[in-house]
């Protein structure tokens, strides 16, 4: 099984480019959208039409803000979107899928740049997704959580760390979190896998940052420490245009 994980900020944009193609080529068992930024009215015609996908959203009460959809070919048990605190559950960020094997959450996980009090949220929310989490980890149940978690995790996941050291997303308090989600039995698929620098997963609008490849790598899988040896490979497809950030993924 292939599960997909991308951030197309924006799926009405990313669906004029290279969208319909690249599943189309692809052929996830599973694709995991971040920032889809739309209502359900407002879903493209072409996407509706992709065959062969049972279809789940999440949408922001915002307009244009945030979103999350998981298109799946094997129907899922159950689908929720909620970590179980109102306050994080109405932006659109969270899907959670059960299926027979493991349970997936597709997390758009809060950006902390604007405010202090955006930053708050942010770690408030990690610290509640753990919890959750962790409380299905003990419950002897297989985990799998992908998407844009917003923080570079070490020096080797961003090109410029030390220029970005008091930066949202790269702060000692967010990849203390990390630190924390790791020693809480979470494993970063694509490091078991491959231990070289410069894999990024998102690019600045900026500076010709992906050009350069000036990037960051802030979209992960983890999976749970007993699921870990199911995973068989993990990867970045940097080469896939259309979004600010380029899909990953895993096979498991």
């Amino acid at each position: 099984m292939k599960i997909i994980s991308w951030n197309v900020n924006g799926l009405r944009a990313v669906i004029k480019k290279n969208f319909l193609d690249y599943i189309n080529d692809e052929s996830p068992d599973i694709l995991c959208l971040q920032e889809t930024k739309l209502q359900e009215e407002q879903i493209p015609e072409e996407v509706l039409a992709i065959n062969g996908y049972h279809k789940y959203w999440s949408f922001a009460e915002k307009k244009g803000y945030s979103g999350v959809a998981v298109f799946t070919k094997e129907e899922p048990i159950s689908v929720s979107n909620t970590i179980e605190e109102d306050r994080f559950d109405n932006e659109g960020r969270i899907l959670r899928l059960e299926y027979k094997d493991f349970i997936l959450y597709n997390i758009y996980f809060p950006n902390g740049q604007m405010s202090d009090e955006r930053l708050q949220y942010k770690m408030d929310f990690y610290d509640q997704f753990l919890k959750v989490v962790k409380k299905l980890d003990d419950e002897g149940k297989n985990v799998i959580v992908c998407g844009d978690y917003n923080t570079a995790h070490k020096e080797i996941d961003l090109k410029n760390p030390k220029s970005n050291k008091d930066r949202s997303g790269f702060l000692p308090i967010e990849r203390e979190w990390i630190d924390k989600y790791i020693a809480n039995g979470f494993v970063d698929t694509f490091r078991e896998f491959d231990k070289s620098p410069e894999q990024y997963s998102w690019w600045s609008y900026r500076f010709k940052a992906r050009e350069k490849n000036a990037g960051w790598r802030i979209d992960y899988f983890f999976v749970n420490e007993r699921f870990k040896d199911s995973v068989k490979n993990a990867f970045i497809q940097q080469e896939v245009m259309g979004s600010d950030h380029c899909p990953i993924g895993i096979e498991i």
